[in-house]
């Protein structure tokens, strides 16, 4: 066994990129996606082109650093070409949202009941009950309003 994987490294490379996607696909992690890609990508190049062991090796080495580097250039490009995502923030949900109060704010604070909820609020001013608000931001998990 030994003889042929001396005698076709290229199976050894594709066997274990396979083995290291294989194992990639048990865990989420993502390190052994990278280095699996490299093996697959140095059994391809060995089979077309015949090197020596050192030169496999390094091969590796370098396509799995450009790998690595590739993917974290594209994680770093999709994520700035993305909106800000609002997905369990509920506060972020409720800017823009308009109410009525149904208790007077005193200090410039209170609280509004939105749905089965209850949420502090913040103005610039003390408002009346009954006052149509509208929120436009959040500080923490304090809405802030000002009147419509």
């Amino acid at each position: 066994m030994l003889v042929d994987i001396i005698a076709h490294p290229h199976w050894f490379w594709l066997t274990l990129g396979g083995l290291m996607l294989a194992a990639e696909m048990l865990g989420t992690s993502g390190y052994l996606l990278w280095s699996g890609l490299a093996a697959v990508i140095v059994g391809l190049i060995e089979w077309l082109v015949p090197m020596s062991w050192t030169a496999q090796g390094s091969l590796f080495a370098v396509l799995t650093l450009i790998c690595v580097f590739l993917w974290y250039r594209w994680m770093r490009y999709r994520e700035a070409s993305q909106t800000p995502n609002a997905l369990n923030q509920r506060g972020s949900q409720m800017i823009g949202m308009q109410l009525t109060l149904d208790t007077a704010l005193q200090n410039s604070t209170g609280h509004v009941r939105i749905g089965d909820s209850s949420w502090r609020v913040k103005a610039d001013q003390d408002l009346p009950a009954g006052t149509l608000v509208i929120v436009v931001g959040i500080e923490g998990i304090t809405l802030r309003i000002q009147p419509r």
